[in-house]
């Protein structure tokens, strides 16, 4: 089907992301993500690794999220016991995640959360692209797509 673009955005904090998914679908819905490439507006930034790190790492959790993590309430209780039943993105799995800062005059704000949430628009937008498919729920895996 070959590879498409997504892209998804998020206002958090008084920050602006961007987020543009390289992903391609192949049959049986597997799904690979190759890229995301992520644009930021938190303000001034004092500490790029941090800054960065900090968006790659929500890149990553937000694409584990997306792909399979739930938790399952059987009798007013959380059904999974441990970590073991919410599964992770493996290192092998996980996308080039390419990040740029615009340094504006914004106020300073938060990166820890901003980063995560436009991630799944952005694939979501993508598998439309390569499938002609609307995703409207999450997690992916519970949609048909793995990893």
């Amino acid at each position: 089907m070959g590879t498409t673009l997504g892209l998804g955005f998020y206002f958090s904090h008084g920050g602006h992301i961007a987020e543009v998914a390289e992903v391609s679908v192949e049959a049986g819905n597997a799904l690979k993500i190759h890229k995301v490439t992520v644009a930021a507006d938190v303000g001034p930034i004092v500490n790029m690794s941090g800054a960065k790190n900090q968006c790659e790492g929500s890149v990553i959790d937000g694409i584990s999220t997306m792909m399979g993590q739930q938790l399952s309430i059987e009798n007013g209780r959380v059904k999974e016991g441990n970590f073991d039943h919410y599964p992770l993105l493996k290192m092998a799995d996980a996308p080039h995640v390419d990040v740029h800062f615009i340094q504006s005059e914004f106020r300073p704000t938060g990166l820890g959360e901003p980063a995560l949430p436009p991630v799944a628009a952005a694939v979501c937008n993508a598998i439309y692209a390569a499938t002609g498919q609307r995703i409207r729920s999450l997690p992916l895996s519970l949609e048909g797509f793995s990893a």
